[in-house]
């Protein structure tokens, strides 16, 4: 297959570049390098099947040549990097999603979004299944994310109701592993680097809140097989067909825990002498985080296979090894 990942230089878009190039599909990798990077997909520019084109995706993109999967992920996706480009998220959520379900019509192509659990909002329920609407503020700070996300949504349902796009929707909740940035302000890169440089882990609230994280691969193997299911895929016989492949499929780690939890492993893990300190909540962060994976397990086979404890071992000797470059620079 040629393979369009748009956003392929962030962190999961650089693991699932080299998926796609070691099944053997072509890839062409569309990033404006905004929280991308050059450096995640430098092992990747090995490969003569794999393409770099910088560019923002709020433009229209123009592929010489017959395209088989358009997989958009182009987006800022942590708080740090959205709350700082807020009219960027917006746009790459909806002109940047507009634009590559514009590209995929014209080339006849399957349309894979990455969407997030963050369109389930503060959730008043849990687990969180995909036929849940959500508690989302449309205006806070972290709107700019929930709200592109959720309008990418919707513009991938209209093209496949109104154009017949075969397009698919994977909600992804917190995902970690190698290649993650060490700034980029999220729970797991937080405490293994805050441990690594024996600073306080900052909690936020009382630590109370729960999230599930999945290990990249898992997560990526989810994308893998949600991209190239059947088209006629769908539920059970006693359940709506509206409910196929083309609504949305969570994709996470369906065991729920506490960031406090997850910040005592962190320290145990690296050794760390590392101190807890509690800051306030930001404004709209939800308290509880956990998919139901039903539909996936049963539309797709999947679930995640990486204990929380392996997963952890791998990153954290990712970033031993980073933060040894830091110093020496």
């Amino acid at each position: 297959m040629r393979i369009i990942i748009t956003g392929g230089a962030g962190f999961l878009g650089r693991h699932l570049c080299e998926r796609m190039l070691s099944l053997g599909h072509e890839v062409l990798c569309a990033d404006n390098l905004l929280t991308g990077r050059n450096s995640n997909i430098e092992e990747c520019e090995q490969n003569p099947s794999f393409h770099f084109v910088r560019q923002d995706v709020t433009a229209p993109l123009r592929i010489e040549g017959p395209i088989d999967a358009v997989v958009h992920m182009a987006c800022p996706a942590s708080p740090p990097d959205y709350l700082k480009f807020p009219i960027q998220t917006l746009e790459v959520g909806t002109i940047g999603t507009r634009n590559m379900l514009t590209l995929a019509l014209a080339k006849e192509a399957r349309f894979l979004l990455t969407s997030t659990s963050e369109v389930y909002g503060d959730p008043k329920i849990s687990p969180q299944r995909e036929d849940y609407w959500g508690y989302v503020n449309p205006i806070g700070p972290r709107s700019v994310y929930d709200e592109a996300k959720r309008a990418s949504e919707a513009l991938a349902m209209a093209f496949h109701r109104r154009y017949g796009v075969d397009s698919r929707i994977a909600r992804i909740f917190n995902t970690y592993g190698p290649w993650m940035r060490a700034n980029d302000g999220r729970v797991i890169s937080n405490f293994i680097m805050q441990a690594l440089q024996g600073k306080e882990l900052t909690i936020y609230g009382d630590g109370s809140q729960t999230r599930s994280f999945c290990y990249a691969s898992d997560l990526v193997d989810g994308l893998v097989r949600l991209l190239m299911a059947d088209s006629d895929s769908g539920e059970t016989s006693s359940q709506s067909k509206e409910w196929g492949i083309h609504y949305p499929v969570n994709l996470g780690n369906p065991r729920e825990q506490k960031i406090v939890d997850i910040a005592r492993i962190v320290r145990e893990m690296t050794g760390s002498s590392s101190q807890t300190r509690f800051h306030p909540l930001p404004a709209d962060d939800p308290k509880i985080r956990c998919p139901d994976i039903t539909r996936a397990r049963r539309l797709l086979g999947w679930e995640p296979k990486v204990r929380l404890e392996e997963g952890l071992a791998s990153t954290i000797s990712y970033f031993r090894t980073y933060y040894c470059v830091l110093k020496i620079r």
